[in-house]
């Protein structure tokens, strides 16, 4: 299941929750249920915002098989940017 990260503006707190991907939170307290944390001072009610975030690079050596996937570092074609993770 994917992870996503959530705003809350009323108390500034960011929280990291799983859920399917057709799944959005929408309060504090929707959001303190899925991460299992409590809801402090804040109302149930407070709205929440999803945060774009960037996927995490999973190289295959950390799954376990010890070769990374081809790419354009590891053809020797170059990587334009250096910025792939898979160097």
């Amino acid at each position: 299941m994917p992870t996503y990260d959530y705003r809350c503006d009323t108390n500034g707190r960011v929280l990291e929750v799983s859920h399917r991907m057709s799944e959005n939170l929408s309060t504090w307290g929707e959001l303190c249920a899925r991460a299992g944390v409590d809801l402090g001072e804040t109302p149930a009610e407070a709205p929440v915002q999803r945060l774009a975030t960037g996927g995490n690079i999973i190289r295959s050596s950390s799954q376990g098989s010890g070769a990374a996937p081809a790419s354009a570092c590891s053809t020797g074609t170059g990587c334009p940017t250096g910025f792939c993770g898979l160097n």
